[in-house]
């Protein structure tokens, strides 16, 4: 099969992979109907996290099964299917607390941008839709599988509620993705965070009603002008650098909550300013696999349409210039088609 493979900062390549096997019992092959690239795929692209060796890239991913093992029973070949980036059985003492992203036999999809992925955890990890979905709604089940469930995470961690304000930092895929969620989950105002054009139409889409271009200091001032000076009920950080952290703490009011799903990178965070803040702080990897059935559903109902992220489109093997156009920020998301 042929796949992406990061070998340095800025090299992606694609090429032909050994075909994926089952491996375990409860593992499934599937081969991909799209897949795409992260906003996360860019930290090692860009250098900041560390690469090693050469090795295959992406997490996100739809498809119909074509083999599982012996002890998949949930699923069966020909059936088109959502999973997780974080695999997980469903059934361990984490996954029935409904955090399956931790769950005690874990494994992070890495080999997603291919023709063809080993699942493993697939009686836990995948969800059958009904029937085989038309074409026109890949992309917004594909976001379910990653941007979807983490903005949607996002706002349940920093506990958005009907009547709320709610304020998101970041508006890349998965900034856009929680402003869907918030709205879904009745915020009455959301507050985007972006200075870009294009981003911001889309925000406003999705159901922002305010966007604000500012950041530091000066976002911050911004924020508490359009919230009386208190700061917003929920703060949903999905960037993961230190700037965006400190944004989102201090834009949150006194007994206000912030939801975190940016990967951190170089956060730290100051126990004494955060205990007499009185800020809520949770976040981690989303939990996607308690959310997929619902996500699914509100994608395949049309009620929601978080595939409109990808605003690239390209044949898989161009993705290294889909990793460029999103380095460059010429893209939100690109969308790969095997």
């Amino acid at each position: 099969m042929r796949g992406a493979v990061i070998h340095a900062p800025g090299d992606v390549r694609f090429e032909t992979l050994d075909d994926p096997k089952i491996l375990h019992p409860t593992d499934a092959v599937i081969r991909t109907a799209v897949t795409c690239v992260c906003g996360s795929d860019l930290w090692p692209y860009r250098g900041l996290e560390p690469i090693g060796e050469p090795h295959p890239m992406g997490h996100e991913y739809v498809g119909f099964v074509e083999e599982v093992g012996s002890e998949v029973t949930s699923v069966k070949p020909g059936q088109f299917v959502v999973g997780s980036f974080a695999t997980s059985d469903n059934t361990c003492a984490n996954c029935r607390n409904g955090f399956q992203s931790n769950c005690l036999h874990r494994a992070f999809m890495s080999t997603c941008q291919a023709d063809y992925v080993r699942i493993p955890n697939a009686q836990g990890t995948l969800v059958a839709t009904d029937g085989i979905p038309a074409e026109e709604l890949w992309p917004g089940l594909l976001a379910v599988s990653d941007v979807m469930g983490t903005g949607w995470w996002a706002a349940e961690a920093a506990e958005v509620r009907a009547g709320s304000t709610a304020v998101v930092v970041g508006d890349g895929a998965v900034g856009l993705c929680a402003v869907i969620a918030a709205k879904e989950r009745g915020a009455e105002r959301i507050i985007i965070m972006s200075r870009h054009d294009s981003r911001q139409k889309l925000a406003r889409e999705f159901g922002a009603t305010d966007i604000v271009t500012e950041r530091g200091d000066e976002g911050i001032a911004r924020i508490k002008d359009l919230t009386d000076g208190i700061g917003a009920d929920s703060v949903l950080e999905c960037v993961g650098t230190a700037q965006a952290m400190r944004q989102a703490l201090h834009t949150a009011r006194p007994g206000g909550n912030v939801g975190f799903v940016g990967v951190p990178h170089e956060v730290a965070i100051d126990g004494q300013e955060l205990f007499f803040s009185h800020v809520g702080l949770r976040g981690g990897p989303a939990p996607v696999r308690r959310y997929l059935p619902d996500l699914i559903e509100r994608v395949t109902s049309g009620r929601i349409d978080p595939g409109k992220v990808f605003d690239l489109t390209l044949p898989l093997d161009q993705v290294a210039e889909g990793y460029r156009a999103m380095d460059e920020r010429r893209a939100i998301k690109a969308l790969l088609k095997p």
